[in-house]
């Protein structure tokens, strides 16, 4: 696969524009970690090997394990995850995969209970970021670690 181009150097201004949705998740209640187990998932669903490979890395950096890395994709049998964990990975992929069933109820009122009305507003706009990011991504096939 041959790199087609970089945003940043394509269209500054759009690339810009990403920047600031990163720079507003800065000033959000998501943990770090949570932060990118968020950007982990989405990834792991769209199939963006760039975002995987640098979020891996931003997590390790934070002190996440390699065995909750490992097992983000199965977080459903791994116990490994806490209840708010849980709820942050099942928001995260029905967003993600929001074709299917969109956010259900039963998500959506878990994540208020867990997070209020802001924080669940604040981890919708994580997962619409990132995966704006793994859209670019892979349509501009970036290269895992480049």
């Amino acid at each position: 696969m041959t790199e087609r181009f970089l945003m940043k150097e394509t269209d500054p201004a759009a690339f810009k524009v990403m920047l600031a949705l990163e720079d507003y998740l800065e000033t959000t209640s998501i943990s770090a970690l949570h932060h990118e187990m968020i950007r982990i998932r989405a990834s792991q669903i769209n199939g963006c090997g760039y975002c995987i490979n640098a979020h891996t890395q931003d997590a390790r950096k934070l002190g996440e394990t390699e065995q909750r890395i490992y097992l983000l994709s199965v977080w459903r049998e791994a116990p490994q995850f806490t209840e708010e964990e849980r709820v942050i990975l099942a928001l995260t992929e029905e967003v993600t995969l929001i074709h299917q069933q969109g956010l259900t109820a039963a998500t959506y009122e878990k994540a208020v209970q867990h997070f209020g009305v802001k924080g669940t507003a604040e981890l919708i706009m994580a997962v619409n970021t990132i995966n704006a990011w793994n859209r670019i991504g892979i349509s501009s096939h970036r290269i895992p670690g480049k």
